[in-house]
């Protein structure tokens, strides 16, 4: 056995360590010749042990596994914290005379209670999302976009988002989500999926009908978008980037009524700084009580060359809520307001080439015959400046306007005409069914198969009406 000893270095036959002789110590060796013992004693004392003890095989030094040690510790201190979250306690380590403390809970999941949407008790965000997430929708839809350097038909594909309007089947989402779709197919939450048909929509509102065949839907209660101030909290539930599917972010509400321009195209908008991302477009917004209050529509992401966050935007329910019914109706918005006519924003070079006093205002390039602005008596080269109450100072205010109006309503337009402001009294039309998603255009952008003088550039106008009197 191998002995270690106050560096006493030894080596014994004996079971219980003990010799047979005297033994060798290495700090104590003098130079005292006389008490050390003859080679001729050891030997006598080596054969002495020999007999009384018989030979056992010589066992070598083992090093000590501290790598086990070190992995017996470890899963013992993970024992104990395991015992010590279970049971909510504190952990304490001695650490140089002080204790490092770590706090652990112990508290449980919290259930979160499916409650009824009755627009009187506020929930939790986690309780409107457990209300409302079964009538939230993803839409993958597959299109067409020209043809690509050898002729062929190029595929498309993109993603959105849009919510259960009634159990049999009816689904609302923005316009540009569906528009143009060659197949649109939708998932619910528990993953079922479903070929939708198109029913109608309306690009001027970015609203959007789809049908699909199912029954006992789980649909969404419509909230008042009206009632909503700056600062309610609201919470978008969709399919950002047509992956993170049934995703929910929320903010607050930043303004109400925001005027903004969609690519040429002005619309009434909730804002919030809720996060929204493609794919969001067309999903439910909703208020701290469950209930839908707008459709999530478009973001900002830059503005002027600048990076923005936290600017989202979506079309308020009231709005548009009227005009949907009528899409589930008739395929159409059969009430949207036409006035007729060709325009286009007055600019001050045009003003300045033909000597008109204004600068602002909607020009008319042409008149469609039989329509609101022809009956109204408006003709081209009118200048429409205001539509009632509200200052018209480019085509796109115009466009605003109308949104608030609906056929058969009565407006006063004021215009300039010849040098002179004057008024008239139009009756909106409705829109033709073939041009529900065509503008009464600007310069350049057709006539939208409108008839009458279809001139659409200022200058010929100008020239039809004065010949040669300012020169050319």
């Amino acid at each position: 056995m191998y002995n270690d000893e106050q560096n006493l270095y030894h080596y014994t036959y004996r079971k219980d360590g003990s010799e047979p002789g005297q033994r060798y110590d290495a700090r104590s060796a003098s130079d005292d010749t006389q008490s050390r013992p003859t080679v001729d004693e050891q030997l006598n004392h080596f054969e002495a042990g020999r007999r009384e003890q018989p030979p056992i095989q010589e066992m070598k030094p083992v090093k000590k596994n501290r790598m086990g040690l070190k992995i017996a510790a470890l899963a013992l201190v993970c024992a104990l914290l395991g015992g010590a979250v279970g049971g909510g306690v504190v952990w304490a380590v001695g650490n140089g005379g002080s204790a490092t403390e770590v706090n652990v809970s112990s508290r449980p999941a919290t259930a979160v209670a499916v409650k009824t949407v009755d627009g009187k008790t506020a929930m939790t965000d986690a309780e409107v999302y457990a209300a409302g997430v079964n009538s939230v929708v993803s839409i993958n839809v597959t299109g067409t976009s020209g043809t690509n350097f050898f002729g062929q038909p190029v595929k498309t594909a993109s993603a959105g988002s849009g919510f259960v309007l009634t159990k049999d089947g009816y689904i609302v989402t923005n316009y540009h989500v569906v528009k143009d779709a060659d197949t649109v197919k939708v998932t619910m939450y528990n993953g079922d999926e479903y070929d939708a048909k198109y029913v109608g929509g309306d690009e001027d509102y970015d609203i959007a009908v789809i049908k699909v065949e199912a029954t006992d839907l789980q649909p969404v209660t419509l909230g008042d978008s009206d009632k909503l101030n700056v600062g309610d909290h609201v919470l978008a539930v969709g399919n950002p980037l047509g992956e993170l599917t049934f995703s929910m972010s929320g903010g607050m509400v930043s303004s109400v009524n925001r005027a903004i321009n969609v690519s040429g195209t002005p619309f009434n908008m909730i804002q919030t700084d809720a996060s929204i991302n493609p794919g969001n477009s067309g999903g439910p917004m909703f208020n701290q009580y469950g209930e839908v209050v707008g459709i999530v529509s478009a973001k900002y992401s830059s503005y002027s060359n600048s990076s923005v966050e936290g600017l989202g935007f979506a079309i308020p329910i009231n709005d548009v809520f009227a005009m949907i019914q009528d899409i589930m109706t008739n395929g159409y918005i059969t009430n949207k307001p036409y006035l007729g006519i060709t325009g286009g924003s007055m600019t001050e070079q045009m003003a300045a080439q033909y000597r008109y006093d204004i600068k602002e205002g909607v020009f008319v390039y042409s008149v469609e015959e039989g329509k609101a602005a022809e009956k109204a008596g408006l003709q081209m080269g009118d200048v429409i400046t205001k539509v009632d109450d509200h200052d018209i100072k480019s085509m796109e205010d115009l466009t605003a306007v109308k949104k608030q109006y609906a056929a058969g309503d009565t407006s006063t337009l004021t215009i300039y005409r010849s040098g002179e402001t004057m008024t008239v009294e139009l009756t909106w039309d409705a829109v033709p069914a073939d041009q529900q998603n065509e503008e009464e255009t600007q310069s350049g952008s057709g006539n939208n198969n409108q008839s009458g003088n279809g001139y659409t550039n200022p200058y010929d106008i100008f020239d039809y009406f004065f010949g040669n009197r300012y020169g050319n």
